[in-house]
């Protein structure tokens, strides 16, 4: 081969070879991801392919060139093990950035809240808001959860095993461990000094959550909660049906009942505390962390009737007397009487 040729050939390779290693340099270490962007959530679901995740970040503009990500993906084995969960993705990656953390599964928590519910399937709903798993599926694991644990709880009493705060957890967590998990912060809430003060007002975690539910419907003034919870210890104690009205509401399953009447109190339900003394089998709603302390530490008292305040303030009257309570009932109901009367004025004039 003539010198001439040789010096070609050598020309091309070197070329080709300086123009292949700038070409992998770019797609390496040149930011391709969200370039002059803010930060972004990737979600990749269960069951996701790598054809899902092209699609999410070129239509979401997430990346600039795709071919160079998806090449360095099949180079690094990511398109064929991908790994559900929901991820951050910052403002000029580079391809192997994002890739990395892909790849590692290390994802974002997603904070979890839940609180003011009643019922099992608004809870699921509340609990899996932003997880990968179906409300259905939580509610379904939940249910079996009720139906074989060791720990006391049942479908009835379940509700009191959740602590309504913020918890961190990931979006790809199972419905049964994200119970597990639920249980554990129940298990670090019901702490040695707080079981014995539930033990020294006589009752069982699961009984001061029911209480805590009963006393949390009756009023929205914290100050009066443990006051309420003294009250409903006296009857307790004495043997006194409750005779709590947000019972007889949760019992009858219409949350928007204002008022109780007679005939609510001939349901046979085991949640209608006029009929049957003592605690129902399970709180009325999702107790919070103030309303459970109300409960442990209760202010002793000779109450045993409350009626809300006629002038609507969320307040009550409390009594040891019979004969003043139905005088309070009296007055509340005349001025409840009055308040709907006005009421259904104003809609006749609409």
């Amino acid at each position: 081969m003539k010198p001439n040729k040789r010096l070609i050939i050598f020309l091309l390779v070197a070329i080709l070879g300086i123009s292949f290693s700038y070409y992998a340099y770019q797609i390496v270490y040149t930011p391709n991801i969200l370039v002059g962007m803010d930060d972004r959530l990737l979600i990749v679901e269960e069951g996701s392919t790598f054809k899902d995740i092209q699609r999410k970040l070129h239509e979401g503009r997430i990346v600039n060139d795709l071919v160079s990500f998806s090449f360095l993906a099949k180079l690094t084995g990511y398109a064929s093990e991908l790994k559900p969960g929901r991820y951050i993705l910052r403002s000029n990656m580079t391809n192997i950035q994002a890739l990395k953390i892909l790849r590692s599964g290390k994802q974002e928590p997603v904070k979890v809240t839940f609180n003011n519910v009643r019922l099992i399937p608004e809870l699921a709903e509340r609990i899996t808001k932003n997880l990968g798993m179906k409300p259905e599926e939580f509610e379904a694991a939940l249910i079996k959860f009720a139906m074989h644990n060791s720990y006391g709880f049942t479908k009835d009493n379940v509700m009191a095993m959740f602590i309504p705060n913020t918890y961190e957890v990931y979006y790809n967590v199972t419905p049964e461990a994200l119970i597990e998990r639920m249980h554990s912060e129940y298990e670090n809430f019901w702490t040695e000094e707080r079981k014995e003060k539930a033990k020294e007002v006589g009752l069982t975690p699961i009984e001061v959550s029911v209480l805590a539910s009963i006393v949390q419907a009756e009023t929205i003034n914290a100050a009066e909660a443990p006051i309420i919870a003294g009250l409903y210890m006296n009857r307790l104690k004495k043997g006194i049906a409750l005779q709590a009205d947000p019972t007889l509401v949760f019992a009858v399953g219409d949350f928007t009942l204002k008022r109780v009447l007679n005939v609510h109190k001939q349901i046979d339900s085991p949640y209608n505390t006029y009929m049957y003394p003592g605690l129902p089998p399970g709180p009325i709603n999702m107790p919070e962390i103030r309303s459970l302390n109300a409960v442990l530490n209760y202010t002793p008292s000779n109450y045993y009737y409350m009626c809300a305040k006629e002038d609507f303030s969320g307040n009550h009257n409390f009594t040891n007397s019979y004969e003043e309570h139905m005088k309070n009932a009296a007055r509340y109901q005349k001025a409840l009487t009055i308040e709907q009367q006005k009421g259904a004025a104003l809609r006749e004039k609409r």
